[in-house]
């Protein structure tokens, strides 16, 4: 064991910690030599989306002072931007073990820094906690989740005044505000009951009446919706805190919830993992679909933040859509029913991430609407929102990863107010004696099959990590010059903020902030993404394809084509 992480042990064997952490280190160090290492090798990083991590004693850990430490160099940079403010922040959390906890010591240590706390009652979606920021008035929040990761895990998001997730200067400076908290008698630990508020079905009303505003139900929909029925999963989550409710207000009365997974635990026990994107999380909605005969599968993940959905294909067969379909269908319903209904204006934009389908901008493009690609993220999707807000008019935007955000009064991806609408234009498909999945295809139809993939290779703990980043210098100084007998034709590098024309050599900048990406163009049309994940020890792998679909029946063979091809660009690319 290196001399560092002893330095790191014995600091909490000897250092004013609890007596229950102290035990617990010292079992460990003797037990389990490894996963000490790993516990204390490095701090625990508060990234630019705030802490997410294993819960346990150390440092690299999910714990009472790695939270600690995080709120109160969080506090101290709030009281640096606004020294002369009676500050105010939002706190929420999700099912997790120790969100309430963890949300409690986040109260108790912005209290007893003078800052005043709004803290729910009990657990609450992500995009609450950002309409709470917002419509309180908040310079911060905090919402307490590690979204769809494994049990094990849990984390810590930061929010700015405008009710998304800190992006460029805060991001930066609060990490550096953060790493200046070097020993727990640093940190207060002591509520102040008085700057302590609860909040709860307040909000609640006032969040649920402006997702009510994004329905654009008529009579003709109305009456498919009432006979509608839909299957939901929140997987043990947030989610059945708020969707049922919003589903009552849309008009939708024919639920069905997984009551398996109805009810919050952060153990999650009919999963493996709470992740909607995974076909084995959905498997108890799609079982109760089956028998009931349903027209629509929803799920949410436990911070309710991501949707899922499942609907029939033309044999009557429930398929899991991708994010991709889920971000093309809604926002193909918002585009055209604006149009529709005259909502549209010369000031609407869209917005998706790099690595998410290529059918988006044709399709805005096709409707007039501008479309900005932003980086990996939801953050930057609301810094988009935040920096058009006063000349532009944001429509809805999304990311391949099952987030979604319809409207801009929540600045985070939002599946509550995305599984509404998603129910909502299932509903108009059938009063118009159509079916969603039918609908899907005809916009594949009108600007091309586009089928994507994504791979993730997880590589654990300290050596896991130095090999993804050997990984990524080792395809930036010797990318492919072909992949899958294609010739690569332009490179874009965010690292570098560079775009690279391969025929000619040219180069241009690229115009948004830095980020370790790369993307790789081919001659067939091929675009292949790599990044490493910045929430779990993954790298990424993203695969797009487009050819186009003349005919509707014969969207399988050209899936197998694209598939087979998508197969052969990973035994080509990923080493």
């Amino acid at each position: 064991m290196e001399n560092l992480i002893k330095e790191k042990i014995n600091l909490w064997l000897n250092g004013n910690y609890d007596k229950a952490t102290k035990e617990e280190v010292s079992k460990l160090v003797q037990t389990n030599e490894t996963e000490a290492i790993d516990a204390f090798y490095k701090d625990l990083e508060f990234g630019t989306g705030g802490l997410r991590g294993i819960m346990g004693v150390g440092t690299n850990r999910m714990n009472k002072y790695t939270v600690g430490f995080a709120t109160q160099g969080f506090a101290n940079y709030l009281k640096q931007q606004f020294p002369n403010k009676s500050l105010k922040v939002a706190i929420s959390f999700d099912s997790r073990n120790n969100s309430k906890y963890f949300a409690g010591i986040t109260a108790d240590i912005f209290s007893a820094n003078g800052i005043f706390s709004y803290l729910f009652e009990d657990l609450r979606p992500t995009p609450e906690l950002s309409f709470a920021v917002r419509e309180l008035q908040c310079d911060a929040g905090v919402m307490v989740t590690a979204s769809h990761n494994p049990k094990e895990y849990n984390g810590y998001k930061a929010y700015w005044n405008d009710g998304a997730q800190l992006v460029s200067p805060h991001d930066v400076n609060v990490i550096d505000a953060v790493t200046q908290i070097s020993s727990v008698d640093d940190v207060k630990w002591n509520r102040n009951s008085n700057l302590v508020q609860t909040i709860g079905d307040d909000i609640d009303n006032l969040y649920l009446k402006q997702v009510h505003t994004l329905s654009f139900a008529h009579k003709k929909m109305e009456n498919a919706a009432k006979t509608l029925k839909i299957v939901y999963t929140p997987l043990h989550g947030t989610g059945i805190t708020m969707i049922p409710k919003a589903f009552k207000m849309w008009g939708f009365e024919n639920i069905h919830i997984v009551e398996m997974q109805s009810v919050p635990d952060g153990n999650f026990p009919t999963v493996v993992s709470p992740n909607p994107e995974e076909k084995t999380a959905m498997e108890l909605a799609l079982r109760k679909a089956k028998e009931i005969d349903a027209d629509l599968i929803l799920a949410t993940d436990p911070d309710a933040d991501r949707i899922a959905a499942a609907v029939k294909n033309l044999k009557g067969e429930f398929i899991l859509l991708n994010g991709n379909q889920t971000l093309i269908l809604l926002t193909y319903y918002l585009l055209s029913q604006r149009k529709a209904n005259h909502k549209n204006s010369p000031t609407d934009f869209v917005v998706k991430t790099i690595v998410s389908t290529e059918l988006i901008p044709k399709m805005a493009k096709d409707y007039g609407v501008p479309c900005f690609d932003v980086l990996t993220g939801f953050k930057w999707i609301a810094n988009v929102i935040r920096k058009n807000e006063e000349r532009l008019k944001y429509i809805g935007g999304g990311e391949e990863s099952f987030g979604y955000l319809a409207g801009d009064f929540v600045r985070d991806k939002d599946a509550i107010s995305a599984c509404c609408l998603f129910a909502e234009m299932t509903a108009n498909a059938v009063a118009n004696q159509s079916n969603l999945y039918l609908e899907l295809l005809k916009i594949y139809q009108q600007y091309g099959y586009h089928k994507e993939d994504l791979l993730s290779i997880t590589k654990k703990g300290k050596e896991g990590l130095e090999e993804i980043k050997q990984m990524m210098v080792t395809y930036r100084n010797n990318p492919p010059k072909e992949i899958n007998g294609s010739r690569v034709i332009c490179i874009k590098d965010y690292l570098l903020l560079e775009t690279k024309d391969c025929i000619t050599g040219k180069t241009e900048k690229i115009d948004l902030p830095v980020s370790d990406v790369l993307q790789f163009f081919t001659k067939d049309g091929s675009k292949i993404s790599v990044r490493p994940s910045g929430t779990e020890p993954k790298i990424k792998y993203y695969f797009g394809l487009c050819e186009q679909l003349t005919n509707i029946e014969d969207i399988d063979e050209i899936d197998r084509i694209l598939a087979e091809r998508i197969d052969a660009i990973k035994r080509d690319i990923v080493h």
